[in-house]
Parts: structure tokens; sequence; C-alpha cells
């Protein structure tokens, strides 16, 4: 591989990651599942998410269902570390995520997560693809519990029965 090749490589992977933070921020969700393979393992039992593989189709309709429930978010990521091994990729990058739910008290409206991603990517004659990501909380502030609240508002919102 070329040294022009890889960094055209690590410029299309830093793409696909960002546009993760974008596809949530924006409430994109054909965006947010352009970025992933079909099938998904996915690691974010930092947030209380059981580890697993998912449809992509499902995690987005869960990531829709999530953020219709909060007010603004900004996810953040810097610091991008990214391993090539042919068409195979791996990229750790640090993230830092804003979420807030305005009608709340605003000693209690926001809730803000630092840790990093781990991102694992494939190749394919369409681009690069995560297929693998895990989210690593390591420090967090505000209401937690604006996740759950979040998600309460996200099925109203979107007409889904509460969970019981």
């Amino acid at each position: 591989m070329s040294n022009l090749e890889e960094l055209l490589d690590r410029a299309a992977i830093t793409d696909v990651v960002n546009r993760y933070a974008t596809g949530l921020d924006r409430r994109n969700w054909p965006l947010l599942r352009s970025i992933f393979t079909d099938e998904i393992d996915m690691e974010y039992s930092s947030v209380g998410i059981k580890p697993g593989r998912f449809s992509a189709d499902r995690w987005v309709r869960n990531s829709e269902v999530l953020f219709a429930g909060f007010g603004p978010t900004q996810h953040t990521l810097t610091n991008h570390v990214i391993e090539l091994a042919g068409d195979a990729a791996h990229c750790v990058m640090y993230m830092r995520a804003e979420h807030f739910i305005e009608e709340v008290a605003p000693s209690e409206n926001r809730w803000t997560i630092g840790g990093y991603y781990s991102v694992d990517l494939k190749r394919f004659p369409s681009g690069w693809l995560i297929h693998a990501m895990g989210l690593h909380v390591t420090w967090q502030t505000g209401n937690r519990e604006l996740s759950n609240l979040a998600i309460e508002r996200g099925r109203a919102k979107l007409g889904i029965k509460p969970r019981r």
C-alpha cells in the first residue's frame, strides 16, 4: 500500500466514524444506517446496554427512539488513532457527548459523558463500514437518568407503547 492509499483510507475511515456523531446529533437516521454493515457487534455496557450482535436497522431504530426524547445533543470525536490491516481497520477515538432535555429543571437537564469509542471496520467495494463498535465511558457528570426519561419521551413521540 502506498502512502497516498494509506492516507486516503485514514481519511475515509475518519469520515465514516464522524458520520456516527453527525447522524445522531442531526437525527439523520439514513446517514447513521449508511455507516454500518447489516449485522453489528455493539459493546455499550458502560451505559447499561447489554453487549451483543444487532441488526443495524434495529440499532438505528433504537437510537431514533432514544434521541427523539432528547433535546439538543452534541457528540464530539477527537484523536482518531487508526490501524490498517488490508481490508480491515481498527479506530479508537476520544469522545464527549452532551445530552439535554430542556423541560427538566435547569439543575438536572444535562448529562455529559466522556471516554472513547473503539471501532472495527471492513472495506467493501462501496467503502469502509463499521461492523463492531464499543463505547467506553470513563467519566460522566450531570443527570444519568436523562437517558431513561429520553426513552420514555421518544417512545411517546413516535407512538410506541410504553415498556412495562
